[in-house]
């Protein structure tokens, strides 16, 4: 307790009783002080000569009574008070009382959605664990809570459902996050990192979500959540690759819309990481594959500029990524402005000045327009990423070049697992049940089953 005074926001003091005096100590800038002036003080017994005499009055559904400093100390710390009759420091009460303050649950600012909720998660994980449940008010959904982190003391809790989850992946998750051996978790993107199957892979493993009906969704279909105390994001795995492309808008939507609209992000993804590398390799090496009039439109494009079409490419790769960033790290309104304008700006002066082609910055602004239809952040960066060693091997030995690449990320995508999972599952290995939700969204009709790789003895979605 003594260590406890040296901080300038705890309180103790003294309030006077018939058979002695009641030491109340708390810090005032983790409790709700209504609490201690509402529902503590009034109800006191004044005449009591015991401690449990005293607080056995007390409007407060539960309260802790312990003898280990250690105990007091850790409570103090989060929010409750501590109750002691002086001279008799053996025994003391836990009154809870702390100061629940977050922001209210507002629109989810990164995976907007035009159909469907509104609702995001906030930093309080009492708030998202209660947007979760009224979602899915069956006794079956699990909390497994956790204490993460020597400093931090982080909340770190662990859902799933209870005969659809595969038992397994509880373990294994729950093993990993008790073991870690760190001082703060400060958000949920720490746990991500630490225990993931391929911590070297850009590849991301765990979906990492703002939206609490995405998070109940994939509960339903047996899979598992990490929330975490302080982040407005949870986490949700096994992950495979197919995932990081669909939206949950594409369950508001008509089969056939969201079909639609999912191929298109394939082919933007795709399209993303392979057009710059395929137009450095055909300009260095293969001529013979253009036809002769978009030779004749690229020669006049390129007409006049200095550098190799891999410089040229390396250049506007970057500056893009250097307009991404400054947009990114600036506030919101001076950061649209300087992406928009600095583009307009910077690729119009390069052109005039003779320093790149009009077709490659055209090109580069195709490509970075199509990796922002990947729905889930993470993996936007990762195709920003992977575009660079393409590009090299495109300039080393053309189309071959881009072919090696190509089938080096294949071979990673298929050593790679989650949770011990298969990433590319279900086109590899195939499953044809839950091919019905990947490249494509089949009508509900035929979505009546848990995905094969997440199904235990509940197999029905709609008849459980």
């Amino acid at each position: 307790m003594q260590q406890l005074k040296e901080s300038k926001d705890f309180t103790s003091f003294l309030l006077g009783l018939e058979h002695g005096n009641l030491c109340i100590s708390y810090f005032n800038t983790l409790i709700d002080t209504d609490v201690l002036h509402r529902d503590v003080l009034p109800f006191l017994n004044k005449s009591s000569s015991t401690l449990e005499d005293a607080v056995h009055d007390l409007p407060i559904e539960s309260l802790i009574f312990t003898r280990t400093p250690s105990d007091i100390q850790n409570h103090l710390l989060i929010g409750y008070l501590s109750l002691t009759m002086e001279g008799k420091n053996d025994q003391a009460v836990l009154v809870k009382a702390g100061s629940q303050k977050s922001r209210p649950v507002s629109f989810p600012e990164v995976e907007f959605s035009v159909i469907g909720p509104k609702e995001a998660l906030v930093e309080s994980l009492d708030t998202n664990l209660n947007l979760i449940r009224k979602r899915l008010p069956i006794h079956e959904l699990k909390v497994e809570e956790l204490l993460v982190g020597k400093l931090s003391k982080t909340r770190v809790a662990v859902l799933h459902i209870d005969g659809i989850c595969n038992k397994e992946n509880v373990t294994t998750v729950i093993q990993r996050i008790s073991s870690l051996n760190v001082n703060q978790i400060i958000d949920s993107s720490y746990i991500s990192q630490m225990i993931e199957d391929n911590k070297n892979s850009p590849f991301p493993q765990f979906i990492d979500t703002e939206r609490p009906d995405r998070l109940a969704a994939v509960l339903g279909e047996g899979k598992l959540v990490i929330l975490v105390d302080g982040a407005p994001h949870g986490l949700l795995g096994p992950a495979t690759l197919v995932e990081f492309f669909t939206a949950s808008e594409d369950y508001f939507l008509n089969w056939t819309l969201a079909s639609f609209f999912r191929l298109v992000r394939f082919f933007a993804v795709l399209f993303s990481i392979l057009i710059t590398p395929i137009y450095v390799a055909v300009l260095t090496y293969h001529y013979e594959l253009l036809p002769k009039n978009l030779i004749n439109t690229l020669v006049i494009s390129r007409s006049g500029i200095p550098f190799p079409p891999i410089l040229e490419a390396l250049v506007l790769e970057l500056v893009i990524e250097l307009l991404r960033e400054a947009g990114a790290r600036l506030p919101t309104k001076v950061g649209q402005t300087i992406g928009i304008v600095g583009g307009i700006v910077i690729g119009t002066a390069s052109v005039e000045a003779g320093l790149t082609s009009n077709v490659l910055l055209i090109i580069v602004a195709l490509s970075a327009l199509a990796s922002f239809t990947t729905p889930v952040y993470q993996m936007g960066n990762t195709i920003r990423l992977i575009r660079f060693p393409f590009l090299l091997m495109a300039y080393y030995i053309g189309i071959l070049g881009v072919a090696i690449s190509f089938c080096f990320m294949l071979i990673h995508l298929l050593r790679i697992t989650t949770l011990g999972k298969p990433y590319l599952e279900p086109l590899f290995p195939p499953k044809i049940q839950d091919l019905k939700d990947s490249l494509i969204r089949l009508p509900f009709s035929f979505l009546s089953k848990h995905p094969i790789k997440g199904q235990t003895d509940k197999t029905q979605k709609h008849k459980d």
